[in-house]
C-alpha cells in the first residue's frame, strides 16, 4: 500500500472505477482535490463549466447517454447548494450521478465557518445516499460505496462531502470495490409465483395495455420488451422517460402517455380490461385523476423499486423485480397470441388525432411557423441514432409527440422535477458520453436563458452541439395554462428575449435566425450539416397552444383535442 494525501486517493479512487469525465467548478475547499487532479491530464477529462448547475445537469446527460455514472465536483456553500437543483432531478429521474464537494476544515463545522454550508443535510432528502467524510482513511470506501448505491438496484444520485483537513492527510491507499452493503437489498430475487400469475392474467385477458417507462432503458430491457411484445401481440404506450425504450415506428406502438400524449392511449387506458405497467411509477401527468385511472382494468405492476409498488395505483399483480429478468420470465410462459381487433381500436382513435390535430400542426397553411412543424422537419431529417435532449415547457411536449425515438437512451429529458435550464447542459453531458452521435438541444426561448452562460463550456472544451430555440417569446407553458384556467390574464409570462444570434456569436458559436417558414428547410440542413455547435432560432406562433390535454382534476379519457 502507498501512502497518500485524501485528495489523491479521491483521483486514483475514481480511475479505479473507470472515470473518465468530471464536470466540475473549483473553489477553496476543494482545491487540494483539483491540485490532485492536474496530474492525471491524460487519464481524466475535466469539464469547467459556468455554474455548478450546469455541471450535475451535464452529468446526468453524460450519465443516461453512456450507461455511465456522471460525476461532479463542487466546493463547499454555495458551490455545494448550486447542485441541490440538479440532485433533486436526478433523483427523481433514477439518474446515477457521483458528486463530490469540498467542505471547510473539520475542526470550523458548525461555526458558521466562510463558505460553510450544512450540505448533509440539504442534500439529503434529494440523494439515495450522503456522507461526510473528516478522515482521509475514509475516502476510498466511501467512493466504492457510493458507486455501489448510484448504479444499483433503482439508480440516483449520491454526495460525498469531504472536509479539507481529510483531503490533505495521508493515508495507505487500498481500494476494494463494493459489492454488498449490509441492509441493501438492491437486485431483488423473482418470485416465480407472481410471474404465474400475471401470465395468467395477460392469457386470458381480451383488451390488454402495455405501460413502459424509463425502467426499461435502465434494465437493458429493450430486447426483451422486443421479445414479449412478439410473441403477445400487445399494444405499447410510453411515458415521456420510457420514448425510445421502444421503437416508435413498431407497429404495437400506440403513442406517448399523459397529460400532452397521444389521444388513442389516453383514452384507452380507461378502455383496457389489463393495465401491464412496466418500470413507471404512475406520476400524474400520467394518470389524471386517480379516482377515474383504469377501474374497469386488473393492473400488473412491475418495478424494482418496491417502494413504487402500490403506492399511487392500487395493483392486482405485484412483481418486485428487474424490468428485463421479469419480462424475460413472462415471456417464457405467456401464449402466442394475436390482438388485432384491440389493436385496431387504437388506429380509429390515432386518425382522429391525425385529422383534428397532427395534419393541422405539421402541415399549416398559413401563419407564423407552429413549433410541431419544426419537429416533424427534424424528425424527417435527423439521424436514428441522434441524441435529442429538451428542457420543460411546450418545446418538451411537441417534441415528445412529434419526435420519431427509434433507439434507445436517445431521449434525455427533464421529468419528474421539470427543470427548466436542464437542455443546455445536458447535451454537453451527453456529447461526452456518446461522442460518435450527433447532439441536438431543444429549447424554449425561456430555459435557454436560464443556463446560457454554458455557452461558455461549450466554447472552452469544443463541444459540438446543435441548439434549437423555440421562440414565441412567452413562458409559453404557462401562458398556455393563463389563458385557458385564468381568463387570458398573462400575468408576467411575455418575456423579452435578447439576441441570441449575437450572444452565440460572443462564444464563438455560429447560428441563424428564421422567421420565415420558406427558410425553414435550408435553416434545418444548415444546422445539420454544421461542423461545430450551431444555434438555430426560429420564432414561432406567439400564442400556439399543444394538443391534445388532460386537464387537471379530469380523467384521462376526459382528454381534449381542442
Amino acid at each position: 500500500m502507498e501512502k497518500i494525501s485524501g485528495s489523491q486517493a479521491v483521483i486514483k479512487s475514481l480511475i479505479k472505477e473507470n472515470v473518465d469525465t468530471i464536470f466540475g467548478y473549483p473553489g477553496g475547499a476543494i482545491m487540494p482535490i483539483y491540485d490532485a487532479l492536474y496530474g492525471y491530464k491524460e487519464d481524466i477529462t475535466h469539464i469547467l463549466v459556468r455554474h455548478e448547475q450546469g455541471a450535475i445537469h451535464a452529468a446526468q446527460g453524460y450519465a443516461r447517454a453512456s450507461k455511465k455514472c456522471g460525476i461532479v465536483f463542487a466546493t463547499s456553500g454555495p458551490g455545494a447548494t448550486n447542485l441541490i437543483t440538479g440532485l433533486a432531478d436526478a433523483m427523481i429521474d433514477s439518474t446515477p450521478v457521483v458528486c463530490i464537494t469540498g467542505q471547510v476544515h473539520s475542526s470550523l463545522l458548525g461555526t458558521d465557518a466562510f463558505q460553510e454550508t450544512d450540505v448533509i443535510g440539504i442534500s439529503m432528502p434529494v440523494t439515495k445516499w450522503n456522507i461526510q467524510i473528516t478522515k482521509s482513511q475514509d475516502i476510498p470506501n466511501a467512493i466504492a460505496k457510493a458507486f455501489y448505491i448510484a448504479k444499483s438496484g433503482r439508480p440516483g444520485p449520491v454526495l460525498i462531502d469531504i472536509t479539507k483537513d481529510a483531503q490533505f492527510d495521508l493515508l495507505n491507499f487500498d481500494y476494494e470495490f463494493c459489492k454488498h452493503i449490509r441492509s441493501y437489498f438492491p437486485f431483488p430475487i423473482i418470485n416465480k409465483k407472481e410471474i404465474k400469475n400475471a401470465a395468467k392474467e395477460i392469457n386470458k385477458s381480451k383488451r390488454p395495455l402495455l405501460v413502459i417507462g424509463q425502467g426499461i432503458i435502465l434494465s437493458n430491457a429493450e430486447n426483451a420488451l422486443l421479445d414479449f411484445v412478439k410473441k403477445t401481440d400487445i399494444p405499447v404506450a410510453s411515458t415521456l422517460l420510457g420514448l425510445g425504450a421502444f421503437p416508435n415506428k413498431h407497429k404495437n406502438y400506440v403513442g406517448y402517455l399523459g397529460m400532452h400524449g397521444n389521444y388513442a392511449p389516453n383514452i384507452m387506458t380507461n378502455e383496457c380490461d389489463l393495465l401491464i405497467a412496466i418500470g413507471m411509477r404512475f406520476d400524474d401527468r400520467v394518470t389524471g385523476n386517480t379516482d377515474k385511472y383504469a377501474k374497469q382494468a386488473k393492473v400488473i405492476h412491475i418495478d424494482i423499486d418496491k417502494a413504487e409498488l402500490n403506492k399511487i395505483i392500487p395493483a392486482h399483480y405485484t412483481i418486485h423485480a428487474d424490468a428485463k429478468e421479469a419480462l424475460n420470465e413472462l415471456t417464457s410462459v405467456v401464449f402466442e397470441k394475436k390482438h388485432s381487433n384491440w389493436n385496431r381500436e387504437f388506429e380509429i382513435l390515432e386518425k382522429q388525432e391525425l385529422n383534428q390535430v397532427i395534419y393541422k400542426s405539421i402541415k399549416p397553411k398559413s401563419g407564423k411557423i407552429k413549433m410541431a412543424e419544426v419537429i416533424n422537419l427534424l424528425t424527417k431529417k435527423a439521424d436514428k441514432n441522434t441524441i435529442v435532449t429538451t428542457d420543460v415547457g411546450q418545446h418538451q411536449m411537441v417534441t415528445s409527440r412529434y419526435y420519431k425515438y427509434e433507439n434507445t437512451r436517445t431521449n434525455i429529458t427533464s421529468g419528474g422535477l421539470g427543470t427548466m435550464g436542464f437542455a443546455l447542459p445536458a447535451a454537453i453531458g451527453a456529447k461526452l458520453g456518446a461522442k460518435n452521435k450527433t447532439v441536438i438541444a431543444i429549447i424554449g426561448d425561456g430555459g435557454f436563458q436560464m443556463n446560457i452562460q454554458e455557452l461558455g463550456t461549450i466554447m472552452q472544451s469544443n463541444i459540438d452541439i446543435k441548439m434549437i430555440i423555440l421562440n414565441n417569446n412567452f413562458l409559453g407553458m404557462v401562458r398556455q395554462w393563463q389563458e385557458m384556467f385564468f381568463n387570458k390574464r398573462y400575468s408576467f409570462t411575455d418575456i423579452q428575449n435578447p439576441n441570441f444570434i449575437k450572444i452565440a456569436e460572443g462564444y464563438g458559436i455560429k447560428g441563424k435566425k428564421i422567421e420565415n417558414r420558406a427558410l425553414l428547410d435550408r435553416g434545418m440542413d444548415q444546422l445539420l450539416k454544421s461542423k461545430g455547435s450551431f444555434l438555430l432560432e426560429i420564432i414561432c406562433e406567439k400564442e400556439e397552444n399543444v394538443f391534445p390535454m388532460v386537464k387537471t382534476g379530469c380523467s384521462v379519457s376526459e382528454i381534449i383535442l381542442k
